[in-house]
């Protein structure tokens, strides 16, 4: 498979009438979807909501134009929240910018590196630990608004506990209003969906199951503050960003300094890895849905040219959307044209519809984000792997979530990789065993075999490597041991400290006197014991290919 093959140019060869009408369908349904989705997002990232929206067209359709997936809907997500959030409150917008643009390059080398495939080896449970507490840092960034407080002059909360002790200090500025608001846009984004789900409504209710819940609580909550007495009361968009512009972006380079890039060099690294994952994440599940195929590598890049597109048009980053690509399959998108639809459709929300979204009140905004938060959050799969997994997986995915909510994702992914890893090595050192078999008989291939006079045979069980090097050296040499024969068909690999240790063993078999013999090597560890030399001092004899020919050499040379 090429490394850059996007799925826009093979679709056309067998491109009709038919998938462009549902190309076009799609495309316009998801936009709705995304409409309120982007501005919630972008003030939820500490950006403007216009900003929200010119990620998703120009990096949605970036994203749609060259991406590996035929099906994959990119855009803002909740993911980058808190990340971009603390790169705007520490290095400004001009800082995510720079931030957003290295991202993209750092995703356009992968892809072509092709490290698509690397991104597996990430484990479950540190994207479910983050994902979960970004879900967390999500509900707690939106009850101000939810609840209508105002913060203190001079309050700068950024991290998650900053924003806690603001709230805390603040509950006294309550205001029912919006709560009031709130409430009503939250049994909207609740209980819409399930009108679909009656049947009793026949095609009515199939009717209302195709208009997103969130666009009907955006109206109600706009018809409730405009022509009610709450007029006035509630803040909104148009309250807290009275500049918000309705005009397409235009691209233009940001000023970079070494010691900017140097300052946002982690969230850059941190963007580029979450990206990777949730837009992978996203084209595995949608292949499940159409039947299909992604080429990661190529999505890889084509989220690089993303996001490198979005940070000069002014956006913040991007990636696949799971929930927005699963509703672009549902309602018949099967080419890019439909993310590419998607985009062009949210242009012409951007230019024409944009001052009204300056009456969609704040609460429904925070409305609408926990419901994302709720979503994204998984919490009965994170409640699964607490009781079920193995105590390593827990501790790795509680150490990421907590992490993530206290700290950032910078910290929280870095450790969790660290732990994850050390805690697999241990896993493994604890699953390889030296058994040394019993002296007189031991069964093989179904019968006894009997193990001659002067000689012990120890089995190895399990790769071989430093953390569990040191059980070479668990080996007992008797006084009237002559032979030693280390059987190893069950050793896949060797590393260098094992092998190290290995040949520690056979120096103090020879100062004893004492013969080493290998029986069956695998293929890895026989190159591993070549090349260090080890081979050459055995002597290619003591290699015997099974434990049966093994014991019948040992007996030669106890004689």
């Amino acid at each position: 498979m090429k490394v850059f093959q996007p799925k826009l140019f093979s679709t056309f060869k067998k491109y009709g009438k038919g998938k462009l009408v549902n190309d076009l369908v799609a495309g316009v349904i998801v936009a709705i979807i995304a409409l309120p989705l982007s501005i919630a997002l972008a003030i939820a990232s500490g950006v403007s909501p216009e900003q929200g929206l010119y990620t998703a067209i120009i990096a949605g359709f970036a994203i749609s134009f060259f991406g590996g997936s035929n099906v994959n809907i990119s855009g803002p997500t909740a993911a980058f929240a808190t990340i971009v959030a603390g790169v705007v409150a520490t290095h400004g917008v001009g800082g995510l910018v720079v931030a957003t643009i290295m991202a993209g390059i750092i995703l356009v080398l992968m892809g072509v590196l092709r490290l698509g495939s690397l991104i597996k080896y990430i484990p479950m449970t540190i994207t479910t630990g983050f994902t979960a507490g970004i879900a967390v840092t999500i509900i707690i960034g939106q009850i101000k608004d939810f609840l209508g407080l105002t913060f203190a002059p001079g309050t700068n909360a950024i991290e998650t506990i900053e924003k806690v002790e603001a709230i805390a200090h603040s509950f006294g500025t309550f205001n029912w209003q919006a709560l009031l608001v709130g409430v009503v846009g939250m049994a909207i984004l609740i209980g819409w969906p399930m009108l679909g789900k009656i049947k009793k409504l026949g095609v009515v209710a199939t009717i209302l199951g195709k208009i997103p819940a969130s666009i009907i609580a955006v109206v109600v909550g706009v018809l409730l503050v405009q022509f009610t007495p709450l007029n006035g009361n509630v803040n909104t968009i148009g309250t807290l960003y009275p500049t918000l512009s309705s005009k397409f972006p235009l691209p233009s380079i940001p000023e970079i300094s070494w010691d900017t890039v140097v300052a946002v060099a982690p969230s850059a690294f941190t963007i580029a890895i979450l990206a990777a994952i949730e837009s992978l994440l996203s084209c595995v599940v949608s292949d499940g849905m159409v039947g299909d195929k992604h080429n990661s590598n190529t999505e890889l890049i084509a989220q690089g040219i993303g996001n490198v597109c979005s940070g000069l048009f002014g956006g913040i980053p991007a990636t696949g959307a799971i929930a927005r690509t699963a509703a672009n399959v549902k309602n018949g998108g099967r080419t890019p044209v439909a993310g590419m639809v998607h985009a062009v459709v949210l242009a012409l929300f951007l230019v024409v519809l944009m001052p009204v979204a300056k009456m969609i009140p704040m609460p429904i905004i925070a409305a609408i984000l926990f419901m994302v938060a709720y979503n994204m959050s998984e919490w009965r799969h994170f409640v699964r792997i607490c009781k079920f997994s193995p105590k390593s997986d827990v501790i790795v995915l509680v150490a990421t979530f907590v992490l993530t909510v206290v700290f950032d994702l910078v910290v929280a992914i870095a450790v969790g990789l660290v732990l994850a890893a050390l805690l697999f090595m241990k896993r493994m050192a604890d699953v390889t065993k030296v058994r040394r078999w019993e002296k007189f008989t031991v069964n093989s291939k179904g019968h006894s075999k009997d193990i001659p006079q002067g000689v012990v045979v120890y089995e190895i069980n399990g790769p071989m490597f430093f953390a569990d090097a040191d059980k070479f050296l668990e080996f007992t040499l008797f006084d009237d041991t002559q032979v030693v024969i280390v059987r190893m068909s069950k050793v896949p690999s060797i590393d260098a400290t094992a092998m190290k240790n290995f040949e520690i063993l056979y120096n103090a078999c020879k100062a004893k006197g004492v013969v080493m013999v290998l029986s069956h090597i695998n293929e890895q560890p026989m190159k591993v014991i070549t090349r260090s030399g080890l081979l050459a001092k055995l002597g290619q004899d003591n290699v015997r290919p099974d434990i049966d020919d093994a014991l019948e050499y040992a007996k030669t040379l106890c004689k």
